[in-house]
């Protein structure tokens, strides 16, 4: 094929379909950006963490880390740690739990508040 005939094809509209308008925008050129204007702000390093912010740990399961604990409902005080001041359970992405421990957890609480050992609301007292 000869240079002409392959610039004729490629501009030529696929199928039947007319060839679609490019509207009133001109062309902007790829890659031709203006620079953006600095300020007087000076650059942070990349790798560097300042301004306030500070690296978070990793949330670990307690259970899974520690297999020595036994989530039990006859234990509140272990209990307390994984509700909040209003009684509501804490999530596992909050306390960083596992699923499978989360789920104990869940049902132990339930099981100390059926036995008045945990307070359903802040309202019961102790």
């Amino acid at each position: 094929m000869s240079e002409e005939v392959k610039t004729t094809a490629a501009a030529a509209p696929q199928g039947d379909r007319p060839a679609r308008p490019q509207g009133d925008r001109p062309a902007r050129p790829q890659g031709d950006r203006p620079a953006r204007p600095q300020g007087d702000r000076p650059r942070r390093p990349q790798g560097d963490r300042a301004g306030g912010r500070f690296q978070r740990r990793r949330k670990f399961c307690k259970f899974c880390a520690d297999t020595t604990i036994d989530i039990d409902h006859k234990d509140p005080d272990m209990l307390r740690s994984f509700i909040t001041e209003r009684y509501k359970i804490l999530p596992s992405r909050v306390t960083g739990t596992c699923s499978k421990h989360q789920r104990f957890l869940t049902t132990a609480i339930k099981r100390a508040r059926i036995l008045a050992l945990l307070a359903f609301t802040p309202l019961h007292h102790d």
